[in-house]
């Protein structure tokens, strides 16, 4: 759960502008810096999810598959509690309809984030695995 949180403060800023822009009277524009962020935030979940496989393989532990996968997709629960935060906190909507659609929607939203992530994390433990043990030469 804690190797999420540094993916999630590279795209600490950016969510506040795509919250404020989709819950709000804001306009979002600067695209292409979402993009980089977007690019930064994988880049940088794919390192860490490598460096903890390294450090679990080290450790003579070679179950590394669910472990990626939690590893980099552990970034969705830390949005989803970004979400919370902002409805309480910087968001002017009040009633139980606002909050369903707000919370059903930032769900949808984080579990999306949380897949996505958990796919990335897994694919580069598998190519980082692959190399690794291609790397060996047996006798």
């Amino acid at each position: 759960l804690v190797s999420g949180f540094l993916p999630f403060s590279a795209v600490y800023l950016e969510l506040y502008y795509v919250f404020s822009s989709v819950w709000g009277h804001r306009m979002y524009t600067f695209y292409s810096i979402l993009f980089l962020v977007f690019a930064h935030l994988i880049v940088v979940t794919a390192c860490i999810v490598i460096c903890l496989i390294y450090f679990q393989l080290a450790a003579e532990d070679y179950r590394w598959w669910w472990r990626s996968v939690f590893t980099g997709g552990s970034t969705g629960i830390f949005i989803f509690l970004y979400a919370i935060y902002f409805y309480a906190f910087q968001s002017q909507m009040s009633g139980f309809m606002q909050a369903a659609f707000y919370f059903g929607n930032s769900f949808i939203a984080s579990y999306v984030c949380m897949i996505m992530l958990g796919a990335v994390g897994y694919f580069a433990a598998h190519v980082f695995v692959h190399r690794i043990y291609s790397a060996i030469k047996t006798q």
